[in-house]
Formats: C-alpha cells, structure tokens, sequence
C-alpha cells in the first residue's frame, strides 16, 4: 500500500477496490457487459504514474518522475488523450496521499477512476552503473485488466530512443489497432537531450524557488525550443504575480502544444492584473476562438469567459460582458462569482433591480460573502429599499469568519469585479479529443462504442448546454454498464439542470454505492442543500473529508452550512 497515513474509510476503500481484483490479463479479465467492447488503448485516456526505482540508487532517484513526465510527452506527441502531472498530483493530494511514493495497483484504480482515466501506466526501472533497464505495464481501469509488460535496456545516454521504443511497444503488443510502426512513432518525438530533460525535472522536483529556477534555466539554455522548462519558469514568475517575467516566458509556448491553453489564460490574467483591458480582452477572446476551433461549444470554458467579461467591462462593453458571464454561469451553475460579476455589471448599467436578484443567487452559494452582501444592500438602498436593505444588514453573519461589510463607493465598483487567476484544464485534452472525433463522424452505433466514449460524450454535450444530447449518452453509457458511477454521475448533473432533484440524488447514491468518492459525496450535498437538507448535506460532506481530507469543494462547502442540530436526519 501507498507509504503514508492516511484515513480508515480510504483503507477500507483502496482494500474493497483491491479485492475486486487485478487480474492477470486481459483474456481473463471481470467481463464486459453483452455487446459492449471494453475500451481499448486506440480509444482510451491515459494516466500514468511515476515509475518505482527498484535498483538504480538514490542518484537516479530523479528519474521516477522522469519517466513519467516523458511517458506524457510520448503520448501527447503521438495524438493520445493524456491527464498531466499536475492532475495526477493534485487529485492525490485531495486524498492526503504524497505525490511521489510506492502506490499500489488499488491505489492508481481509485485515482484514476477519479479522474475518469481508461488506463494506467506505470513501471519500474533498475541501474546496475552501466546497463539502465525499464519495464512499463499498462493497466485497463474497467473492467480491470492488466496487460502483460514491456521491457527495454540500454545504456543510459540511450535513455531517450529507449524510452521511445519502450512506449511504442507497449502499444502495439497490447492493442491490435495501433497500426503506427516505430519509425512513425520515433518521428512524432520531439529531439530531447538528456542533460536538459534531467534539469527540468530536478527543477521540477526542487523545493527551493531559487534551486528551482536554476535547473529550469539550464534546461531552457540546453533545449532552447523545448516548451515544458519555458512554461514551469512562467508559472515561477506568476506565481509570484511577477507579471512581465511570466509573459515572457509564456510567450514561447507554441499554439499547437497541450500547455498552451493555461499558458495563454495565465497571459490574460496577468494582463488583468497590470490593468491592461484591453490586451486582457484580445488574449481571452484568441483564447475562446482557438477553442472553440477544435470543440465548438464545448470549448467555452467559464473560467476564461469570466475574465473575458472582466476585460470587457473594465473597457465599458457591458452587454457582451454580461452575456459572457450568463454563458459562464449556465456552464458551471455552482460557482457564485460569475453571478456576483453579473450584479456587478447590473449595478454599474444602474439595472438595480437585477444587481438585487444576481446578488441574493451569489449569496445563496456564498452566504459568507461579504463583498455580495455588502452590494446587495448598496443597490437596495438606490433602489429606494431602505427597509429591505436594513433587514439585509441586521440579518449579516456577524463571525469573524464573514468578517465585517466593506464600504461601497459608486467611484470604486469595477474594482469589486472578480477575476479567475486558475483554469482547470484536467479533462480539457480529452475534451478536445473527442470533440474532434465527434466532428469528423466517428461511428455512434450504441453496440460499437464502448461506455465510456458514451460518458465523454455526454461531458462533451454537457458542456455546450445540450442537456437533451448529454442525457442519451449518459443512458447509452448505463446500457453498456449499469454499474458505470461516471455516468450516473453525468446523468445527475443533467437531472439536477433540469430541476429534477430527487432523480438527480438517486443517480448520485447508485454511484457513490457503486465506486465512493469524496467528489461525488460532495455533489449530492450540493442537492442536498439546494433541498433545504442541510443535515443530510452535512453528512455528506463529513463522509467526503473522510475520504480526501483536503478535498477544498468539500471544506468549504461544509463552512458555509449552518450548525449542526440534534438528531440529524439520516438518508
């Protein structure tokens, strides 16, 4: 098991995943339901984990995480669905595990099943002071299945065409519709020298800015044309807000490579920061165009329309600015501060009415939120309200965790606008994959497709506000598999937009009974709490911190519910 400590409930839960079984091939694999193919590496998304040094010694030590990132890089470059690093690290550390450690087969199942990944890579590699040797083995996530490995050994300034080889075979010995040769797949590869691989990633693992910084350079200095080092330097910089530093570096990531969506959106932000509007605005709106080249609606992404709309009502363009925003809110109607920066826009074009009903939604959501509270009574008050905006002052949290209301001034109300400085780009490349597929006619037989093409589908539908289309795939992935949790997930979330609460809990309790999940725990609170259950939200949300104590959604989801009363009511 994973070397660290972590709660009871996820013990009990990877040993549950575990006795499920990972079985020794796929011949013999947990079966498929009637006529429903099993997803195959072809069509899949990948996850891959470090690889475990078992034999090279501590100075090699670099080179787990190493094989990891190279694997990504390998698979990127030959057009293959891939979660990064960052996704990887972040959903362990919503769980309390360490980045970086030993992780066990139900371990990476769990994860991976999180982040809705179809495989598993990971490996091992030894080093004897002459001969390096790497085995990969992929693992199938459902129905479980673990292929036979792979193994390749050379010299380690081979490293890089070794890897190569190692990769491509563990394609084409495990998926009989890989039909790229080797020599196709070596020519995909970007040219990387090992001296500058090996500075990024101890630049990457270094805990000191400073040590950080150093090897990152290095390997830019080394490999010049290389975006990965160019792109952690930008991140340094913004960081630490330092704006011109960090758009410079971003600047040197290329359209066409996976880390130009966040480089581009973090450019934006920082343009916002330098109170740039208007470079703000033409970032953002390239931004959602080359997006939206390649996924069509489901290239809106809320986060980047959010700040578009910022830029834009900075520059006195209110009416596109709030269709941004009411494109941003329809796309993720959980998240109050694009219904704040509706009522801020209302406010500003004096339509005091709808500034009230935008600041009373945001604070359904946020009932700490003491910038909604405090503009809500101010638009009340020039409404004319007085009495309505006195009882919105007395009935404030008076916590020091809401803190007191701050002073509103006529003169200072664009600087209340709030700006997203994170994008989640987690399922972004699998988005675009299957958006692209969906475009140029892949088939869409039910009895050809395999469930979770029929979840991504529907995520893909979801996305552009299609809620007819989402809940047939959704159907289609539970006709597959009614065990599927990701779909019964998807469907809730269709059924809940539809306002159809009770089916919405149902699909989410089928699911956590299926495969639990602190995300999917938190979700059905969210139900909860829009069905005025806070003690059923509040049991949710516990159980959720048990199973990722650091789950952020969860802590402050269960902040904002009122006090917990005596004898709760149980599900």
């Amino acid at each position: 098991m994973v070397q660290s400590s972590f709660s009871w409930n996820s013990l009990r839960m990877l040993c549950a995943i575990a006795m499920l079984g990972v079985l020794p091939g796929p011949a013999s694999a947990q079966t498929a339901p009637a006529g429903t193919p099993p997803t195959s590496p072809s069509q899949g998304s990948f996850l891959v984990f470090p690889f475990e040094n078992t034999g090279g010694g501590p100075r090699l030590d670099w080179l787990s995480e190493g094989l990891e990132e190279l694997t990504i890089e390998r698979l990127s470059a030959a057009g293959k669905p891939v979660f990064t690093h960052e996704a990887r690290t972040s959903e362990l550390e919503r769980y309390g595990l360490p980045s970086s450690a030993k992780f066990s087969r139900a371990t990476m199942l769990h994860v991976a099943g999180e982040l809705d990944a179809d495989f598993v890579i990971f490996g091992s590699y030894t080093f004897d002071g002459n001969i390096l040797s790497v085995q990969a083995h992929l693992l199938r996530v459902s129905p479980a299945a673990l292929f036979p490995p792979v193994r390749e050994t050379g010299l380690l300034e081979t490293l890089m065409d070794l890897h190569t080889r190692l990769v491509w075979r563990l394609f084409s010995a495990n998926d009989r519709n890989f039909a790229m040769g080797l020599a196709d797949f070596s020519r995909a590869q970007r040219p990387l020298r090992l001296d500058a691989f090996e500075h990024f990633v101890r630049g990457r693992l270094a805990t000191q800015e400073e040590a950080r910084t150093r090897e990152l350079r290095e390997a830019v200095r080394l490999e010049p044309e290389w975006p990965e080092p160019a792109y952690a330097l930008g991140q340094v910089a913004f960081t630490k807000r330092d704006c011109p530093t960090a758009i410079t570096w971003f600047a040197r990531i290329p359209p066409a490579h996976e880390r130009y969506t966040q480089a581009m959106f973090s450019t934006g932000v920082c343009r916002l920061w330098m109170n740039e509007p208007d470079r703000a605005e033409t970032t953002f709106s390239a931004l959602q165009e080359s997006l939206r080249r390649v996924a069509a609606e489901a290239g809106d992404l809320p986060e980047v329309l959010n700040n578009l709309a910022i830029a834009r009502s900075r520059l006195g363009k209110l009416e596109p600015a709030q269709e941004d925003l009411r494109r941003a809110a329809d796309l993720d109607p959980d998240e109050s501060d694009y219904l704040f920066n509706l009522g801020l826009i209302a406010l500003r074009a004096s339509n005091l009415d709808e500034a009230v009903t935008e600041f009373r939604e945001a604070l359904q959501r946020e009932t700490d939120d003491t910038e909604a509270r405090a503009l809500l009574i101010f638009a009340l008050e020039r409404a004319g309200k007085k009495s309505e905006a006195e009882a919105e002052r007395t009935s404030s949290p008076t916590t020091s965790r809401a803190g007191p209301l701050p002073a509103v001034r006529p003169e200072n109300l664009a600087g209340f606008g709030r700006i997203i400085a994170e994008l989640d780009v987690t399922a972004l490349p699998q988005e675009v994959e299957f958006a692209q597929r969906h475009s140029n006619g892949s088939p869409s037989s039910p009895a050809s497709m395999p469930g979770p093409e029929h979840v991504r589908r529907g995520r893909l539908e979801l996305s552009a506000g299609h809620l007819a289309d989402a809940e047939r795939e959704f159907r289609a992935a539970l006709a597959a598999d009614a065990r599927d949790a990701s779909a019964h997930r998807g469907l809730a979330d269709v059924l809940r937009r539809q306002g159809k609460l009770d089916e919405a809990v149902a699909e989410l309790r089928t699911s956590i009974a299926t495969r639990d999940s602190a995300g999917t725990r938190t979700a059905l609170a969210r139900l909860y709490i829009d069905q005025k259950k806070p003690d059923l939200a509040r049991q949710e949300l516990e159980h959720a911190l048990q199973l990722a104590p650091n789950y952020a959604g969860a802590k402050q989801l269960l902040q904002r519910l009122p006090a917990a009363k005596q004898g709760a009511t149980k599900p």
